[in-house]
């Protein structure tokens, strides 16, 4: 049995142990409080733009999204989930914006206020190059064509092909995309006409285009329609003009696709 002493002793430790633990708390969250966090989604498979390398997040997208926030005294937390993943955590506030190839339309503008463009797109189709019966988009009719679903390629392919002549296969990545083309269980493959042309020629892929671009698009960063979204909104933008204006948005894409990209072709 313990003795008065004892007991009086085990609760002045508990409660010094109940100090440090609400004071270590508090110095915690102040901390917290002042570090500016930004919440950014990639899927992180999509050469050039959002890939890993030695399991580190990089890509086009990564590197102008990580100039930016470091301009704005932002440390980033990212995120990376299939596209459509990261749809679904940008509409439910998890995330203030994306940085994975987000091109703008205007069923995505009821959703979104959207950044500057800082990447010009367009929507292209390849084929394995076995396939010498398949040059333009007619020859595609009674094929089925690959796409990522929830991109807005898959809503290129449907425009393209209003009449249903093409069968659209959709994927949650575009790994299973790009290798059922690779192997022909499927016709065509449609992603954006850059990333197909670094990848072939990066990886040697044995594919060839299909046609001409279905498309010509702006590629920005989405937020929230949101007071917070759109003070990032504004922030973000005055940082591209910067960017643009020094020189550093053509020179990130000229590494990693080879040529400026950045404005309306």
């Amino acid at each position: 049995m313990k003795s008065v002493f004892q007991r009086r002793l085990t609760g002045v430790l508990l409660l010094l142990s109940m100090v440090f633990a609400v004071v270590g708390c508090d110095q915690k969250n102040s901390a917290d409080d002042h570090e500016k966090v930004l919440h950014i989604g990639a899927t992180g498979q999509s050469f050039p733009n959002s890939y890993k390398e030695n399991n580190e997040l990089t890509g086009f997208d990564v590197e102008v999204a990580n100039t930016i926030a470091q301009d704005l005294g932002y440390k980033v937390v990212w995120t990376t989930a299939d596209f459509s993943g990261l749809l679904g955590q940008l509409e439910a506030g998890k995330l203030d914006t994306v940085a994975n190839n987000f091109v703008v339309t205007a069923k995505r503008q009821e959703k979104y206020n959207y950044s500057d463009r800082y990447l010009s797109y367009a929507t292209q189709i390849v084929t394995s190059d076995k396939n010498t019966n398949i040059n333009t988009l007619e020859d595609l009719k009674g094929h089925t064509v690959a796409g990522v679903l929830g991109s807005n390629h898959v809503a290129n392919l449907q425009k393209a092909f209003p009449d249903h002549s093409v069968t659209i296969r959709t994927y949650e990545a575009r790994d299973g995309a790009m290798n059922d083309a690779l192997n022909n269980r499927v016709q065509g493959y449609a992603n954006s006409r850059p990333i197909l042309l670094a990848e072939i020629k990066k990886h040697h892929l044995p594919f060839k285009t299909v046609g001409g671009p279905l498309s010509d698009e702006d590629v920005a960063f989405p937020f929230a329609k949101t007071a917070q979204g759109d003070e990032l909104r504004e922030a973000f933008n005055q940082e591209l003009a910067k960017m643009r204006a020094d020189g550093r948005l053509k020179a990130i894409s000229t590494k990693y696709f080879g040529s400026d990209l950045t404005e309306k072709n």
